[in-house]
């Protein structure tokens, strides 16, 4: 069994800043890809950011957000900064990871509220 707990959420006015957290627990052997999708009222989930070895991020949120990661730690931290009331989401934790058992699976976190206001 494999868990993504997400933290940090929370409401913020335009122009601040929020990091979130997700740390992944249980049956893990080792973890390729960690990334952070958001959906937003009305609209599909979309990615934000991801990294191994190299990041990757949405055009939207370059220049402003950083994502990084802690593999002692199983933790990866998406650092917002210059928020707008665009970026208002429910923000997922994903992984790509091997379990103890050798087997590569997807799993993903249960999500946190981020709230931009102008």
């Amino acid at each position: 069994q494999v868990q993504l707990v997400e933290s940090g959420g929370g409401s913020v006015q335009a122009g601040g800043s929020l990091r979130l957290s997700c740390v992944a627990s249980g049956r893990i052997f080792s973890i390729n890809t960690m990334g952070w999708y958001r959906r937003a009222p009305g609209k599909q989930r979309e990615l934000v950011a991801d990294i191994w070895g190299t990041t990757n991020y949405a055009d939207s949120v370059k220049g402003r957000f950083t994502i990084s990661r802690d593999n002692a730690k199983n933790t990866v931290y998406l650092q917002m900064n210059s928020l707008k009331p665009e970026d208002t989401a429910v923000y997922y934790c994903n992984a790509d990871l091997w379990t103890t058992g050798r087997n590569l699976q997807n799993y993903w976190g249960q999500g946190t509220q981020v709230t931009v206001s102008s």
